[in-house]
């Protein structure tokens, strides 16, 4: 949910978008069942997400402690 929220407070998601996204995640309860979203749901989400650049933090080299 805190990445919906970041979606919503950057106008990527529409507060209807955001409140669809968060009643489909809490009926579904499982990961298995949220894969199971819309196409129409996933594209806005994937969109959303490119837009955010979030995965950005995949393409970083690790960090190592020193």
């Amino acid at each position: 949910m805190q990445t919906l929220d970041e979606m919503l407070d950057r106008h990527l998601l529409t507060l209807p978008q955001h409140a669809e996204f968060a009643a489909w995640i809490a009926q579904a309860r499982t990961p298995e069942a949220i894969l199971q979203m819309p196409e129409a749901m996933w594209r806005t989400l994937e969109l959303a997400s490119v837009l955010m650049n979030v995965d950005a933090d995949l393409k970083l080299p690790p960090m190592y402690a020193a």
